[in-house]
C-alpha cells in the first residue's frame, strides 16, 4: 500500500480548530460488532473529575470553539456527561451528543431524553439500517425496536418538529464478509429513503442523514482480520481515494479529547493512541493547551492507512459524506 502521507499531494495541515470531540470513556450498555471504540457494559473507563475540570475550562476560555461532540461508549452515562453539557450551552456552543437510543430506557437514564430536549442537544443517533434485522445484527436483539421508540419519543419532545432541536442519524454498513466491497450509498438518495420507510411505518421524521464508512479499527478492523480481509479492505479504499474530500476532512478543525486528557486529532487516531503532536514532536494533553493559552498548536494532522476511510469515495466523517457524489471523481 501507499503510505496515506504520500498520497496527499500537500502535507495535511491543521485550520483553525472550533469543534471540541470528547470521548467520556468506554462503558456503555451495548456492544455492536462494528464499533470502533470497542465500548461495552464490561468496559469501566471514564472520565475523571480533574480531566472533567480542565475541558470545561478549555471550553469556556476559548470563544473559537462553536461545538462540543459528546461521544463514548455511550456519553449520557458518563461523568461528566452533564457538566460538560451545561458548561457549553451557557457558553452559546452547539452540543452534539452521539447517542446509541436504547440507553433511554436503561435504569437511571429516562429523564435524557427530556433532558436534551431542555438544554437543546443536536442528537445524532446510530441507527445503521432502517430495518430490523440489520440493525439487530449489528447492534444486538431488540435493539431496532428500543431506537424506533426513542426516535418516536424524540418526535413527541419536538426533535425533528422545532428548528433548534434536531435529530440526524447515522448509517453504518455491514463489515465485509468477502472481498465484494462496497463504498457507502449515495447519501442524498439513502436519505430518502430512510425517511419515507420510517414516516410510512412509524410515524418518524428526522433532519439529516450521515453515511459513514466503517474504518478498520477497533472491532470492525478484528473481524476483517478474522475473515483475512483486513488488507484487501485497506487496498478498496486506497483504489476508491479521492482527493477533493482532503480539503473537507473533519480532522482539520477539529481536537479529539480523550478521557484521561490526551489530545488526537480524531477519534479514530484516539482509539489507536497516535497522539497529536506540536511541530517539535510534543504529544499534547489538556495541560498543554490550557498552560500557553492557545489550541492551535498542531502544525500537521497524523495521519494513518486507516485514513483512505475517510477520504474514500464521497468521503466520511462524524458529519456523513464529505462531497456530493455528483463531484465523486476517482483520483
Amino acid at each position: 500500500m501507499t503510505p496515506f502521507v504520500e498520497k496527499l499531494k500537500t502535507p495535511l495541515t491543521k485550520q483553525k480548530i472550533s469543534v471540541l470531540q470528547i470521548n467520556l470513556g468506554k462503558r456503555c450498555n451495548l456492544a455492536c460488532s462494528h464499533c470502533h471504540v470497542e465500548a461495552s457494559p464490561g468496559r469501566s473507563e471514564e472520565m475523571t473529575p480533574e480531566v472533567c475540570e480542565q475541558i470545561i475550562e478549555l471550553i469556556e476560555r476559548f470563544p473559537q470553539i462553536k461545538t462540543v461532540d459528546l461521544t463514548g461508549g455511550a456519553p449520557e452515562m458518563l461523568y461528566g456527561f452533564k457538566p460538560i453539557v451545561e458548561t457549553s450551552r451557557k457558553a452559546g456552543k452547539e452540543v452534539i451528543v452521539r447517542s446509541n437510543l436504547t440507553i433511554y430506557f436503561e435504569k437511571g437514564f429516562t429523564d435524557i431524553p427530556e433532558y436534551c430536549a431542555g438544554h437543546q442537544l443536536r442528537v445524532v443517533a446510530s441507527l445503521p439500517c432502517y430495518l430490523a434485522d440489520n440493525v439487530d445484527k449489528m447492534r444486538g436483539m431488540g435493539v431496532y425496536d428500543r431506537s424506533i421508540a426513542a426516535l418516536q419519543w424524540l418526535n413527541r419532545l419536538g426533535y425533528a418538529q422545532e428548528p433548534n432541536l434536531i435529530v440526524d442519524l447515522v448509517y453504518n454498513p455491514q463489515i465485509p464478509k468477502s472481498e465484494n466491497f462496497s463504498l457507502t450509498p449515495d447519501q442524498v438518495s439513502l436519505t430518502r429513503d430512510y425517511k419515507k420507510f420510517l414516516q410510512e411505518h412509524f410515524n418518524i421524521s428526522f433532519n439529516n442523514l450521515f453515511t459513514i464508512t466503517n474504518l478498520p479499527v477497533g472491532r470492525t478492523r478484528f473481524h476483517l482480520e478474522h475473515r483475512q480481509l483486513y488488507q484487501p479492505y485497506l487496498q478498496f479504499l486506497e483504489d476508491h481515494f479521492n482527493g477533493d474530500t482532503v480539503e473537507h476532512l473533519m480532522c482539520r478543525n477539529q481536537l479529539s479529547i480523550d478521557y484521561l486528557g490526551n489530545i488526537y486529532d480524531c477519534d479514530f487516531n484516539q482509539m489507536e493512541e497516535l497522539v497529536a503532536c506540536t511541530s517539535q514532536g510534543q504529544k499534547l494533553t489538556l495541560t498543554d493547551l490550557l498552560q500557553p493559552g492557545t489550541l492551535d498548536l498542531i502544525a500537521e494532522v497524523q495521519t494513518a492507512s486507516y485514513c483512505y476511510g475517510c477520504t474514500a469515495g464521497s468521503g466520511s466523517s462524524c458529519g456523513g459524506a464529505l462531497i456530493s457524489s455528483r463531484t465523486n471523481v476517482l483520483n
